[in-house]
């Protein structure tokens, strides 16, 4: 049975609350102020305090503070008033759980108590268990606990120190690079090495120079030779990205490097040998582009020796809590910034976003949102979601843009406004409900409301 403490200096609030949650079974016990709750929570644990933040003498936020050095796994949601949201967001930065305005609905409460109860739980229970198992949510520089991953990371234990052709499949921004490095680095040539290349970034006529070197005077601007990255890469391991886009000049001669670890440097006349583990990849269905004639068969198979599938983040959504602490850790030492985590509500916003650039455009949501955050938590107002041109709400079809231009606030405010139509429609007209489906806070969606005219019709 989980201990919740109330704090009010309302003894109708105190008790209307004592009530209700101890008909869900609750150990609740109250205080009628700041230092009577202190005073408890040293005598006894509580597992969750709901306190009213504004309240004569030592405040919600006193109360807070002065917890978390007292009994710091407790959790904390604060009851505020209208006027106190932004004092309410001030305090989740500083470690509350959430907030509810006065005006709240029970059901609401209750679900708040049981979600922040449930993340208490992981947090106590499973602690040690994260702790030990630490490595193995990370393989190389990958990130992830999900199934997929898991295969992936298995996958590469068995084949990273074989000699055979890896093609590794995936779409643009799921990690192919680092999946290549892992089995580099697991394998016996890790202390050689690891050079990527990639081939559809370059323009045709300087890739064959780049990938097989070339001889003095074999063009324009040649001065003297140059090794290709076939030779660097010797007794160690070359990495094709985007082999897909290879042109069919280029794909007969990569044929025969591939098949015969030999080639010959742009100009030149010797046959060059060298001893290279190739791991390519590729986002397009190479198998389809066979059956279309545009990429060789023989080479294909040579390639798709043992294929690694690489799943994209929106099959992965468990992964995403541990990637955006990884990058929020990471970008907070490079920006030297103190971001600490992420809110519930902003984790919850990414959760669902469907990711179209996959990890890329995470990492690169997570680096913009540290880089301009002023605070220790990333909040749900400072998240952009259309790092790659994706959006956070989907929209119908694809918006195509007249000659003589659009309006933008105007299409914006009509898209924001049908969104919180629906939203209020979905919850039977319930603004709370509505705030937390839409995930702005309950002043938020009242400010917009007013501010596009909806306020009088709700």
């Amino acid at each position: 049975m989980a201990a919740i403490l109330v704090v009010d200096d309302d003894q109708g609030m105190r008790d209307y609350l004592e009530i209700m949650l101890s008909r869900e079974g609750y150990d609740v016990s109250t205080a009628p102020g700041g230092k009577e709750a202190l005073t408890l929570c040293k005598r006894r644990a509580f597992d969750l305090v709901i306190t009213d933040l504004k309240m004569a003498g030592m405040d919600g936020v006193d109360l807070l503070k002065a917890l978390k050095e007292v009994t710091p796994e407790t959790m904390t949601i604060l009851i505020t008033g209208y006027a106190s949201g932004e004092t309410a967001l001030a305090a989740m930065k500083e470690g509350a759980y959430d907030y509810l305005e006065k005006n709240f609905e029970p059901d609401d409460l209750k679900t708040l108590i049981k979600d922040a109860l449930n993340k208490k739980g992981v947090s106590e229970e499973d602690a040690q268990f994260m702790k030990d198992v630490k490595s193995s949510v990370s393989f190389g520089k990958m990130t992830g606990k999900s199934p997929g991953m898991l295969k992936v990371y298995a996958l590469i234990k068995k084949m990273a120190d074989t000699v055979a052709n890896v093609l590794i499949l995936g779409e643009s921004g799921t990690g192919k690079e680092l999946v290549a490095r892992a089995i580099h680095e697991n394998s016996s040539r890790k202390d050689g090495p690891f050079v990527p290349i990639n081939c559809g970034g370059i323009p045709e006529n300087l890739l064959e120079s780049e990938l097989f070197g070339y001889m003095k005077g074999s063009f324009t601007g040649a001065y003297a030779d140059k090794a290709g990255l076939f030779e660097v890469a010797h007794k160690g391991t070359i990495f094709l990205d985007e082999i897909g886009e290879l042109s069919p000049f280029l794909q007969v001669k990569i044929l025969r490097a591939v098949q015969d670890k030999t080639f010959r440097r742009v100009g030149g006349a010797r046959d060059i040998s060298v001893d290279v583990r190739i791991i390519s990849a590729t986002n397009r269905n190479l198998e389809e582009r066979v059956k279309s004639g545009d990429f060789r068969e023989d080479l294909f198979y040579r390639l798709n020796v043992i294929p690694v599938e690489v799943p994209p983040l929106r099959e992965r959504k468990e992964d995403i809590p541990l990637l955006v602490d990884y990058f929020i850790e990471k970008y907070s030492r490079e920006y030297k910034k103190e971001v600490k985590k992420i809110s519930p509500y902003a984790l919850s916003l990414l959760t669902q976003y469907p990711f179209p650039g996959n990890v890329r455009e995470l990492e690169n949501i997570i680096e913009r949102s540290v880089a301009l955050e002023t605070t220790n938590i990333i909040l749900p107002e400072n998240l952009e979601m259309a790092a790659t041109g994706g959006t956070a709400f989907p929209l119908d079809g694809d918006v195509e843009l007249p000659e003589e231009g659009i309006d933008l606030n105007e299409k914006v405010a009509r898209f924001e406004r049908e969104l919180i139509r629906k939203a209020l429609q979905k919850t039977g007209g319930s603004k709370t409900k509505a705030a937390k489906l839409l995930m702005v806070s309950l002043d938020s969606l009242r400010y917009r409301l007013d501010k596009l005219g909806m306020m009088e019709k709700e």
